[in-house]
């Protein structure tokens, strides 16, 4: 039976309290607007929904329900706020791109999809791949920790209208009496985002492919025109990049294309993550049958000007002044005037208060956090507080003014910027110092890989793994018990030994070459380390979405980073005395903290990350000296961080390859130094990665479609180890020893042989024992395979 992504007749719909369907509506709404919402719930509803039907344990009814009830209470939540926008379609089962490829029925032919109405089996296959065959690529969504599917199209690809999703959501929340402004990934963004799919040219103009999507565009317009949609809001954050003059012109041409089927409809064209630049911004308001355009203020300061200089007369301004990606409370006195003086210029009727990108990026509802700090807790908002404030500066701006609102946000900023806690002299001085020298280590990598080699003796094509090993049931609820105080400190440290000695056992086994503990102890690989620095404070229900079901709990820096204590020495130390083989410390970078946590606005974000590397580097030199030879210091995040606009990225990756390298500039040559890269497209900062001097890296490579091989056959010399990872982790499908043998040759072809490593994509966390040890069984015998060959080829 095909199942629906959303059918509008078979959904069950919440009974949220006993007026659920009578929403209370304030007598007249301000004019204020939310971008998209987070979708996962407040407690992670949908998360534990999608993995119990993903694991057979529940029906596509029973996750239809979960879903349901979410966006009801999401709908009610803002209409009980006041907000007058309200967005719908922007909740998703996995992604809102990967929603746009089921609305054009852009499926790649290996997923045999029957050419109906997309269902979860076909949908949730190109997310996660099946059986037998692979997902469809993933990458970072701009500058976010969100991922997105990419569309994989082709001169060849048949697109049909095949997901009604956007309007059966539209129905779905009139049906409750929210009427609300439903939300499609913009065309245009569409197709940049896209890549052209295996055996298409590479250079193949996805543009070009404009004129075939469009009608399918005009079919979804038309149904939610039918069912009494009186908005639309099309987001094309892709704006905010560097176009050129051909990508711009592709705007207007799909615009124009859509000005008579949009008739009737006000429609909203929202940017975000970034300052629209000046031919953009042009292109953006000079758009045909448009209304209203949305723009970032909070990360894109500068749009400012354009405004004031170039906004079109008579056009409506959704001016995003409250952040969509951190939980800073806002500063709402100063985001008044800031309004007050658009208001100016736009006019009094022609500007509505909005966030400044989805709220998909920030966490839930700070009334999840009881056990939060209450001095701390003052300076946030998190995504439903960032609803209040929304609505709160949009009464400000209609003359009615909530005071005592006011003064409250008022006093926590005050408090803030005055509290001891927040800054801490010594550091300071320690993080300034750091500017004077670019901290290199003494002697070329060669040489050093020569000097490790000496000592560790591994083989050629050594093998190795990311860092994690899959957290059980079992491993959580021990964890669990001893945050709760339920078990005492020597049963914990039997417990989590116990399983870091069956990691090891399992490695061994599978003869592994140089070992990982497996990381029982960490919950996250941020979290696990900010907790044990000073200037982190934690969330217990601080989720944020980071792909499908995967949620992360991103640390909140607050104030000056030091490292009270060691942090790892215990651990590292205790698995290196069960095994001969070298144990790597497992340490996270500091460009990763400091990209994966909520960072501190009141300081630029290099200071924060040279404190973040000082820390690290004192934990470095502590493994060291327990006697630990292979140090990994991942660096997962450090090309998300990268600003969107090319003139500002050599600043970025001047600060962040110099905070590694901070990380580990004292250590002896003997002393093998790794780092991990993971979904990212690397090609365009290659060169910083290797100026980042790293002994090994372990990077990404096996779902971005060997992306980063072609760097490689361009001629880039690298003359560092490096291990581009032979199996996607993120997929529960478990790849041959053909399979893995055929991409390392793939590998060996552009890479020489002595410094290639055989390793994952990345830390198998997530992955379960049963698909763990088959995968990696496999990867050791391709590379076993391969030094047969090359020793017999000799």
């Amino acid at each position: 039976m095909l199942l629906k992504l959303v059918s509008s007749h078979s959904l069950r719909l919440p009974r949220l309290n006993s007026t659920a369907s009578r929403l209370h509506f304030p007598e007249k709404k301000m004019a204020s607007h939310i971008v998209g919402y987070p979708r996962m719930g407040p407690k992670r509803e949908l998360k534990f929904a999608l993995e119990s039907f993903w694991d057979g344990k529940s029906s596509a009814e029973d996750l239809e329900k979960v879903s349901a009830d979410l966006r009801a209470s999401i709908w009610k939540q803002m209409s009980d706020a006041g907000i007058k926008y309200i967005p719908s379609n922007t909740f998703s089962y996995y992604d809102q791109i990967l929603d746009t490829t089921a609305m054009l029925g852009a499926v790649p032919s290996r997923y045999n999809w029957s050419g109906t109405e997309i269902g979860f089996s076909t949908y949730f296959s190109m997310a996660r791949g099946n059986a037998s065959v692979p997902a469809m690529e993933m990458t970072k969504w701009f500058d976010t920790n969100y991922h997105f599917i990419v569309p994989e199209l082709g001169p060849d690809l048949k697109f049909s209208y095949a997901s009604h999703k956007a309007v059966n959501e539209y129905k779905e929340a009139k049906a409750l009496g929210v009427d609300t402004v439903p939300v499609l990934v913009g065309p245009v963004t569409y197709l940049l985002l896209s890549k052209p799919a295996k055996g298409v040219e590479k250079t193949f103009p996805l543009l070009s492919l404009l004129h075939k999507i469009l009608p399918i565009y005009k079919e979804v317009i038309a149904e939610l025109k039918a069912a009494g949609a009186s908005w639309i809001q099309f987001d094309e954050p892709t704006l905010v990049l560097d176009l050129d003059s051909h990508q711009l012109e592709a705007f207007t041409k799909a615009y124009a294309e859509l000005e008579s089927s949009l008739s009737g409809l006000n429609v909203l064209i929202e940017t975000y993550f970034a300052d629209v630049p000046a031919a953009a911004f042009k292109t953006l308001t000079s758009l045909a049958g448009v209304d209203g355009f949305g723009f970032d203020l909070v990360r894109g300061s500068k749009t400012l000007d354009l405004i004031k200089s170039e906004f079109p007369s008579g056009k409506i301004l959704f001016a995003g002044v409250v952040d969509g990606r951190n939980i800073w409370a806002n500063d709402l006195d100063a985001s008044l005037i800031t309004l007050q003086s658009l208001e100016g210029i736009v006019g009094k009727d022609k500007l509505v208060v909005s966030t400044s990108s989805s709220l998909l990026h920030t966490a839930v509802d700070l009334v999840n956090e009881p056990k939060l700090d209450q001095e701390i807790k003052s300076w946030l908002a998190f995504a439903a507080q960032k609803i209040v404030e929304v609505n709160a500066l949009a009464k400000a701006l209609a003359g009615k003014k909530d005071e005592a609102f006011f003064s409250a946000n008022s006093a926590a900023q005050a408090s803030r910027k005055s509290s001891p806690r927040v800054n801490n002299e010594a550091v300071q001085n320690s993080a300034a110092a750091l500017k004077g020298s670019d901290h290199r280590r003494a002697t070329n990598v060669s040489a050093r890989l020569d000097a490790q080699q000496k000592k560790l003796n591994l083989p050629i094509l050594p093998t190795t793994t990311i860092g994690s090993f899959p957290q059980t049931i079992e491993l959580r609820r021990v964890r669990r018990e001893y945050k709760a105080k339920k078990i005492s400190e020597e049963e914990y440290i039997s417990s989590i030994k116990e399983e870091i000695n069956k990691v090891v056992k399992l490695q061994e086994e599978l003869d592994i070459d140089v070992l990982v503990h497996g990381e029982p102890e960490r919950n996250d690989m941020v979290e696990y380390f900010g907790e044990q620095l000073s200037g982190f404070a934690f969330t217990a229900n601080g989720w944020v979405q980071s792909y499908g079901s995967r949620c992360v709990k991103p640390p909140i820096i607050y104030g000056d980073v030091s490292r009270p204590k060691p942090m790892t020495v215990f651990w590292s130390t205790a698995a290196q005395s069960m095994t001969k083989r070298p144990m790597k410390g497992m340490l996270t970078g500091p460009v990763t903290i400091l990209n994966w946590s909520f960072v501190r606005n009141d300081q630029p974000r290099f200071e924060t990350c040279y404190q973040i590397a000082l820390a690290i580097k004192h934990e470095v030199e502590d493994l060291e000296k327990a006697g630990i030879t292979v140090i990994q210091i991942d660096e997962a995040a450090l090309r998300e961080g990268l600003p969107l606009r090319k003139a500002e990225h050599a600043f970025y990756l001047d600060w962040a390859v110099h905070s590694f390298r901070i990380t580990n500039t004292g250590v002896q040559d003997t002393t093998q130094i790794h780092t991990h890269m993971c979904y990212s497209n690397f090609n365009d900062i290659i060169h910083s990665i290797i100026d980042m001097d790293a002994d090994v890296i372990t990077i990404e490579n096996s779902r971005s479609d060997e992306k980063l091989l072609s760097v490689f056959r361009e001629g880039v010399k690298y003359g560092a180890g490096i291990g581009p990872g032979v199996y996607d982790i993120h997929s529960p499908r478990i790849p041959s020893t053909e399979e893995i043998a055929d991409r390392i040759n793939k590998m060996l072809a552009v890479l020489e042989t002595n410094i290639l490593w055989v390793n994952p994509d990345c830390g198998l966390k997530t992955r379960k024992y049963g698909e763990v040890k088959p995968a990696l069984e496999n990867m050791v015998s391709a590379a076993k395979l391969l030094r047969t060959h090359l020793a017999s080829a000799k």
